[in-house]
């Protein structure tokens, strides 16, 4: 089981360096420098931090920060969005994702989010439709070797 901890602002370096190591992998595979949350610098996480509908969320389990998610929620009748989520590579495969998405929908309620992933990571494809969201048909195409893909939740 996870838990949820709210991340502060004396977390930010934190919270960076771990998105960092987690998409670092996903970022040479696809040379996204433009988007890759691996090429992203800290001031762009301190930015998102500061906006007044961004929270930050550690996932911990057995007392180690096993990744984040950071939900938008602009409370405006817009969809929440979860942008992103990631799960530290020695913990993965554990059902950590998916604990941390039906956690935030517990808190947020359970309708009306979005997000994007990348098309050709098959195991991504996977969970969200599992956790019920479905793809909205709309897929841009950033390279050569990879397609982002939106999904909703209704």
């Amino acid at each position: 089981m996870i838990t949820l901890r709210k991340a502060t602002a004396e977390d930010i370096e934190k919270i960076w360096k771990m998105q960092i190591e987690a998409f670092r992998a996903l970022l040479e595979k696809y040379q996204d420098y433009d988007l890759s949350p691996a090429a992203e610098g800290i001031d762009k996480i301190r930015a998102r931090y500061e906006q007044p509908w961004t929270t930050y969320f550690f996932i911990e389990a057995d007392g180690n920060d096993v990744g984040a998610i950071r939900i938008v929620d602009k409370k405006d009748g817009s969809r929440k969005r979860i942008s992103p989520l990631w799960i530290m590579e020695e913990y993965r495969g554990k059902g950590y994702a998916q604990q941390a998405i039906s956690a935030v929908e517990k808190l947020y309620g359970e309708h009306y989010w979005e997000l994007d992933t990348i098309l050709q990571e098959k195991g991504n494809l996977h969970l969200y439709e599992k956790m019920g969201y479905h793809q909205t048909g709309k897929i841009e195409h950033i390279n050569d070797r990879m397609d982002i893909v939106f999904y909703e939740k209704d």
